[in-house]
């Protein structure tokens, strides 16, 4: 049975691959929406372009895994595809781990290659291990977080049009562009109970420079939000078939 999952969850991945997200749509707004946003501030203060590297990253990984995935079951939901899916001996679960992975393995591709790029360009090296170490699990949570409204609505619009205010929300509170430690204390408070901030410190780790928080408690977090959002998707998901 568990071989008949993972098959499953292989050949979902694949499929959503080649029909959501290799499309130009979730190219350009999982990797030209970061480039051009971080290029405003870059153009703003170019000296220090170097320390804007970890959040350019971030803000790929953000957008890059819920591109399409906060859309893509709630589509297929729809359509009845999931419905002929589970036809076959597989579970809900694998399902939509089939789904995440989807997105996790878009925006692997798209942050390696922004990752390689800048770093060539800038003449960066960052630690290698560290800075997968932090995107692996940052890519599986906000896949996972794509997933989760994706099942929590009923219309297609809905989900992406939700996942917008987090999505907005850390992109300002989370240090993508301005550090936690400037803001008032209120709003560090707030910064430090949403994921993207654990992901921004983990990388600015990797590159060397100034992070809050320890590697391990950055990668622990990161794993509690993964949880935390792929167990009640999944329940969610079970429930539409109840």
């Amino acid at each position: 049975m568990w071989q008949d999952d993972l098959r499953a969850v292989y050949c979902i991945a694949l499929k959503d691959m080649r029909t959501y997200y290799l499309k130009p749509p979730a190219i350009s707004w999982g990797v030209i929406f970061p480039v051009v946003w971080i290029l405003a501030f870059y153009l703003r203060n170019p000296g220090n372009f170097e320390d804007l590297i970890p959040g350019l990253i971030a803000m790929t990984i953000l957008f890059s895994t819920t591109a399409a995935e906060a859309v893509v079951i709630n589509f297929e939901l729809k359509l009845g595809s999931i419905e002929r899916l589970l036809l076959a001996p597989i579970s809900i679960a694998s399902v939509l781990i089939g789904k995440v992975l989807g997105g996790f393995i878009f925006g692997l591709i798209m942050t390696a290659i922004l990752t390689i790029a800048s770093s060539i360009y800038l003449g960066l090296h960052p630690n290698a291990l560290l800075l997968t170490a932090i995107a692996v699990p940052s890519l599986l949570v906000f896949s996972s977080l794509g997933a989760f409204f994706s099942v929590a609505v009923k219309e297609v619009f809905e989900a992406q049009t939700l996942l917008n205010l987090p999505r907005f929300f850390m992109i300002f509170l989370c240090g993508v562009v301005y550090p936690i430690s400037a803001m008032p204390k209120w709003l560090q408070d707030l910064a430090y109970i949403l994921p993207l901030t654990y992901t921004v410190d983990g990388l600015r780790r990797s590159f060397y420079l100034s992070s809050t928080s320890s590697m391990f408690t950055d990668l622990l977090v990161l794993i509690v939000f993964f949880i935390i959002l792929i167990v009640p998707a999944t329940r969610l998901l079970e429930k539409k078939f109840e």
